[in-house]
C-alpha cells in the first residue's frame, strides 16, 4: 500500500524586502498530512492551484526527500530506493514531459523497453493494447515536438503504462483533450483498476473525472489535509443546495417556507437543505400532493468542494 505519516515539505523562497540577504523564508508546502491507500484503489487528489498535490506526489515517486515524516510504497522508500520503486510505478505529470522531444512515439517506446527491461512478448502485447485505447495509430510516425497537447498527453499516458506498473500516479492526465478522448482515458483508467487491480491516484482541476472514477477522494488546501472519505460523505457535508422539482397531478397545494421557488403549470421547483432542516417541507408537499414525479438534482461537485475550501478558511480566521 502507499502510507503517509506527518509527511511535510518546505521551500525555501526569498526575502523580497531584501533580496541581497542570504537568509530566506520558508513555504509550507505540504504539512503534516498522514493517509494510506489500499492495494487496488482508485483515489481523487484534489485542491487548488499551490495547494500541494503536486509536491505530494513528487515525495511518493521519490523527486522530492520529504522534510519531515515518513512515506513508503508497498514498503520501500521512494527516494532513498528509487530504482525498486521506479520499476512499480508509473507516473503522468501533465506539465512535464517523459517523451523524447525529437524521436517519434515508437522509437520513445523502444527506449523504454530496453530501460525497464521489458520482455519482448510482453512489450509487443502491451504496446498493442495502449495504441489500440488511445488511439495512437493517427500520429505514431510524429515527433513529439509536433504532437498537439491532447496528442502528446495520449503518448505520455501509453508510456506512463508500458510496464505495467502497480501503482500510478496521474497528475491532469486529461488536459488539452476533447470530450470523447477523455471518456476513453476514463474506460482505460477503470479497466486498469478492475482487471489489473492498479492502483491510481489521481489529481486534476476537472473534478468531473473524480466524480466519474473515484470512490474515495482526498481534499487538501494550504498544505493540509481537509477531508478524505466517501464522494457521497463529502456532498452530505455541503452547505449548498440541491434543486427539486415534482411534477403533480392537479393543481399544485403550495406550502409556506420554500425557497426560490418556480412554478410551471402542474410543476414545482425549489431549493432544499438537507443541512438546514428543511427535509421536512419536502415530505409535506407530497403529503398534501397527488405526486407524478420527484426529481432532486444535487449541487455540482465544483459546488461541493468550493464550500469546503469557504468552511475551512472561515476556520483558520475564527
Amino acid at each position: 500500500m502507499i502510507e503517509a505519516s506527518h509527511l511535510c515539505k518546505n521551500y525555501p523562497i526569498k526575502n523580497h524586502n531584501n533580496p541581497f540577504r542570504k537568509d530566506r523564508q520558508l513555504r509550507c508546502a505540504v504539512d503534516d498530512i498522514s493517509f494510506t491507500v489500499s492495494p487496488g484503489e482508485l483515489v481523487g487528489y484534489i485542491g487548488p492551484n499551490g495547494a500541494g498535490k503536486s509536491t505530494t506526489i513528487k515525495m511518493l515517486t521519490g523527486i522530492l526527500l520529504p522534510d519531515g515524516g515518513m512515506v513508503r510504497v508497498d514498503g520501500i522508500d521512494p527516494f532513498y530506493q528509487r530504482k525498486q520503486n521506479c520499476r512499480k510505478i508509473g507516473v503522468l505529470f501533465g506539465q512535464r514531459s517523459q517523451l523524447w522531444w525529437h524521436l517519434r512515439l515508437d522509437d520513445t517506446y523502444r527506449l523504454l523497453k530496453h530501460l525497464y527491461e521489458i520482455p519482448d512478448e510482453q512489450y509487443r502485447k502491451r504496446l498493442s493494447v495502449l495504441r489500440e485505447m488511445l488511439e495512437l495509430d493517427s500520429f505514431w510516425d510524429q515527433p513529439v515536438r509536433q504532437l498537439s497537447l491532447g496528442q502528446r498527453m495520449r503518448g505520455e499516458l501509453a508510456a506512463a503504462l508500458l510496464h505495467s506498473p502497480s501503482y500510478l500516479y496521474l497528475d491532469e492526465p486529461t488536459v488539452g483533450m476533447d470530450v470523447l478522448v477523455k471518456e476513453r482515458i476514463r474506460e482505460l483508467l477503470k479497466e486498469l483498476n478492475r482487471q489489473d487491480g492498479v492502483t491510481i491516484l489521481l489529481t486534476t482541476h476537472d473534478l468531473e473525472d473524480v466524480e466519474r472514477l473515484c470512490s474515495r477522494v482526498m481534499v487538501i488546501n494550504h498544505g493540509k489535509l481537509l477531508y478524505d472519505g466517501t464522494m457521497a460523505q463529502l456532498r452530505s457535508r455541503c452547505t449548498a443546495d440541491a434543486t427539486v422539482t415534482i411534477d403533480i397531478q392537479g393543481e399544485p397545494t403550495i406550502i409556506d417556507g420554500l425557497r426560490n421557488f418556480r412554478q410551471k403549470g402542474n410543476q414545482i421547483t425549489f431549493s432544499l437543505n438537507r443541512r438546514l432542516g428543511e427535509g421536512q417541507l419536502l415530505a409535506q408537499i407530497v403529503g398534501c400532493n397527488h405526486v407524478r414525479d420527484i426529481t432532486i438534482q444535487e449541487p455540482p461537485i465544483e459546488e461541493v468542494v468550493r464550500d469546503l475550501y469557504q468552511r475551512s478558511g472561515e476556520e483558520e480566521q475564527r
